[in-house]
């Protein structure tokens, strides 16, 4: 198959979704005459049927399940890409894709983007948090225009890409009122044996406070290991452990998660990173980003 004629996967499309061409060709206003014909095209093409008769329905066999599958994204990305489009026309907007590492606090998150949005807003913004490996896909594919993380992308991933600090922070260890109180005392000795809710394993922040615990011989109690820093904060607003997080946003953490501060730790810092291609991005938004990274962002 030299070039995939996308009229005729529409049209297998919503029959493998109806299960009838009668009930396609109504849905897409054709003779169903038409919609057989033009998936008989594309089975022509293909190594083999992607359709069979089961009683009076159509369903889909092997092959039709994965050309299925494949089409699902398709389309369903082209009518995200359309509603993008519309409302981005009818405002005037500009668009800007961002991913964000799932080891990103959400509120540096946050702190980081709000420049974009500091004049009457002009642009749109779309996040998609997961795990750094995909999202260097999407920038690699052109899917996005900026990554936010904790770590500088090095050369072992095979990617040419530019690191940009945004900023550090001293972390601070947190807890629930009554825990905190508990743990001032003798900070940070007083750790030895408490209950930690930590980053999960083989992660960088994990990596830091495990070899940070080694130097003061501290062994933690982990009680909970998550990917997510918003849930391990709720973990933490529960009185379950402690918890850290950048002494940047200690203020917004104390008030939204009712915990309170049991001491800083200036050896241990945080770091983040906006991650581009490896030529400078020309996206204005981009530029404000790293711009206000160098005025002291954190």
């Amino acid at each position: 198959m030299r070039h995939l004629n996308y009229e005729h996967l529409r049209y297998f499309w919503t029959v493998a979704r109806l299960g009838s061409i009668t009930e396609a060709a109504a849905e897409l206003h054709l003779a169903p005459q038409t919609i057989s014909g033009q998936i008989k095209l594309l089975e022509a093409e293909a190594p083999g049927p992607l359709l069979e008769r089961s009683g009076r329905r159509l369903v889909l066999t092997d092959l039709g399940r994965t050309v299925a599958a494949h089409a699902d994204e398709i389309f369903s990305r082209g009518q995200e890409l359309s509603g993008i489009l519309r409302g981005a026309a009818a405002r005037g907007l500009r668009q800007l894709s961002v991913g964000v590492s799932d080891a990103m606090p959400k509120l540096v998150t946050w702190r980081i983007l709000k420049p974009v949005f500091d004049d009457p807003p002009q642009v749109r913004v779309a996040c998609r948090e997961a795990e750094l490996s995909r999202l260097l896909g999407d920038l690699a594919a052109h899917r996005c225009d900026l990554l936010l993380t904790t770590h500088p992308v090095g050369a072992e991933t095979g990617m040419r890409v530019s690191n940009h600090l945004l900023g550090e922070s001293d972390l601070v260890f947190f807890a629930a009122p009554a825990l905190a109180r508990k743990l001032r005392s003798n900070f940070p000795g007083s750790l030895n044996g408490a209950p930690w809710l930590m980053p999960s394993e083989g992660t960088q922040a994990r990596r830091i406070l495990d070899g940070w615990c080694t130097e003061q011989d501290i062994t933690p109690l982990i009680v909970g290991e998550f990917d997510d820093s918003g849930l391990k904060k709720t973990f933490g607003q529960a009185g379950l452990g402690v918890f850290t997080a950048p002494a940047a946003i200690r203020r917004e953490i104390e008030s939204q998660y009712k915990v309170r501060a049991i001491g800083t730790v200036p050896e241990l810092r945080a770091r983040y990173y906006a991650i581009t291609a490896a030529r400078r991005s020309a996206h204005p938004d981009v530029q404000r980003i790293l711009s206000a990274a160098g005025d002291g962002l954190l």
